[in-house]
């Protein structure tokens, strides 16, 4: 008899040689390498060539990556046009996703047909380059003003700040910021990688496949958890709160956002390395801790005393959130965005993966409606 798995849990839905856990011990790494490592040392022009060519490139290979990243970075005049006939009330996600879309028909011939042409893998660094450009660009239009242009002098991080607030940023911004586009760049089959994946499985042309991953991504329980962490760290008001709140949930078996993820058993190290991020700059820039960061921590302690036997720990979205309203001043409805503008270089990597050696999936039910029957005729 067929077994039914919910949400597929520990289901090996393909061989790939992109990223890896290991949620005992609490390492993500990108090729082999770990991201404690990555964030360190490399930078997100790298880290994206990484997963797309599966090696740490050469100081010339990466130069030129660099360089024509940069000079995609521009959007077509009829995408900016697009963008700007939609609602300004519509959710960025949505936006994002019909833009990627659209950028599809100025590659009719990107495909799964020759994934390795120079055509379409000019495709897939254009879909890196611009979803950066993308998510900016919406943060001013839908606020009724002109798009800053990008900067083609500028990394990718740099460029991203400089277009969201007008101003060049400082070093340590970029670095700060660079670093979290690293973190976010890939973590193997999740929801919205493997809705790109099944996508590029039809023989998809790559925008068709970002463009499913986005919406997935868009979910509360995928991308848009940190928005909601934000929420409720804002409802619990202070630190001295949250044993009452935390214990409340738990006894009406209420979703506590930001914490435990399918693939640890121990704190996610994307969190560790943010929680650490966090520290060192309120330290550095010679502020204390916000009331939101001090909720968070104790939150974190509570939750780690009542749930910790449970394998129970912060995920990436329980800090990101806080990081991007508390030091780069984001709203928190380019959370989202900004996650799928990192994961972007995750997700061509699969969809390249995928189509260079490709059979479609096509999983199987358990039935559990009526038996077969006969039309009652009246």
């Amino acid at each position: 008899m067929k077994e039914y798995i919910p949400g597929l849990a520990g289901v090996p839905a393909t061989e790939s040689s992109i990223s890896s856990i290991d949620g005992d011990r609490g390492i993500l790494a990108y090729r082999g390498y770990p991201i404690s490592e990555l964030v360190e040392h490399s930078s997100f022009e790298e880290v994206a060539l990484l997963l797309l060519d599966g090696e740490i490139p050469s100081n010339q290979k990466l130069s030129d990556f660099k360089t024509l990243l940069r000079e995609r970075y521009e959007v077509k005049h009829n995408i900016k046009s697009l963008m700007w006939a939609l609602p300004s009330s519509g959710h960025s996600m949505d936006v994002l996703q019909t833009a990627i879309s659209a950028m599809a028909t100025f590659y009719p011939d990107a495909g799964a047909a020759e994934p390795d042409s120079d055509y379409t893998q000019n495709a897939l660094v254009k879909i890196i380059s611009n979803m950066s450009t993308l998510v900016a660009m919406w943060a001013r239009i839908n606020r009724g003003y002109d798009p800053i242009p990008p900067s083609k002098h500028m990394s990718y991080a740099e460029n991203f700040l400089y277009m969201s607030f007008g101003k060049e940023p400082t070093k340590e911004m970029v670095e700060l910021f660079d670093a979290c586009l690293i973190m976010h760049a890939e973590h193997t089959i999740n929801a919205s990688t493997f809705s790109a994946m099944v996508t590029a499985s039809t023989l998809a042309n790559p925008f068709a496949s970002v463009s499913a991953a986005v919406g997935t991504l868009a979910g509360s329980l995928h991308g848009g958890a940190n928005e909601d962490v934000l929420n409720m760290l804002d409802e619990i008001g202070d630190p001295k709160n949250v044993r009452k709140y935390i214990e409340g949930r738990l006894k009406n078996k209420q979703v506590i956002w930001g914490m435990g993820h399918r693939e640890y058993s121990v704190k996610d190290p994307r969190a560790t390395i943010l929680e650490k991020m966090l520290q060192k700059y309120t330290k550095s820039s010679g502020g204390s801790l916000s009331k939101r960061f001090e909720t968070a921590l104790e939150t974190e302690r509570v939750c780690e005393e009542l749930l910790s036997s449970k394998g129970v720990y912060p995920n990436v979205d329980f800090y990101s959130g806080i990081f991007y309203s508390e030091v780069f001043k984001f709203t928190k409805e380019h959370f989202t965005p900004i996650f799928a503008m990192a994961r972007s270089a995750g997700w061509v990597a699969h969809w390249h993966e995928q189509v260079s050696r490709n059979r479609i999936f096509r999983p199987t039910q358990i039935y559990i409606g009526s038996d077969f029957r006969s039309y009652p005729v009246k």
